[in-house]
């Protein structure tokens, strides 16, 4: 479905701005998508503030409007992990995984996953990202809901 597909899309780019603006150690712990919204579950230590909240948000459109593509790469397990692709935690992965690259033109990427897809193959398409809620759901877990407009 188009609408998952690009939320999907837009969980990467948003654990990616996570992780520049809040923390490089945040890590995913949970997602889920439907048609309407995405939520993500990840470890960090505090509430986000308002002005948090805000450049994550404007990151992500930044992103969006930067227009960047989405590229899948296939390598070997070891090779992912060197160059630091995001992986979910606990889950077992195959020798061989795919990794979607979020990246300009020049291949600068700002976001690295192990992922099964599918995505948009660019992420203009994504239209405007807004966080609805961030709450806490257990210590040291917070959840973001978000929306695509």
């Amino acid at each position: 479905n188009e609408k998952t597909i690009r939320l999907h899309t837009a969980h990467h780019v948003l654990l990616a701005a996570l992780q520049e603006v809040v923390s490089p150690d945040i890590k995913q712990r949970g997602s889920n998508i439907t048609e309407e919204r995405l939520r993500i579950d990840f470890a960090c230590d505090h509430k986000l503030t308002d002005e948090e909240k805000k450049k994550v948000e404007d990151l992500v459109n930044e992103k969006i409007k930067a227009g960047l593509n989405v590229v899948r790469r296939e390598m070997p397990f070891t090779e992912a992990e060197k160059i630091g692709a995001q992986m979910e935690f606990g889950a077992k992965y195959p020798e061989v995984v795919s990794v979607y690259f979020i990246e300009d033109e020049k291949g600068s990427a700002f976001s690295k996953e192990f992922c099964g897809g599918p995505h948009v193959s660019n992420i203009s398409e994504l239209g405007h990202f807004k966080i609805q809620k961030e709450e806490a759901v257990a210590a040291g877990v917070r959840r973001i809901k978000a929306v695509l407009e």
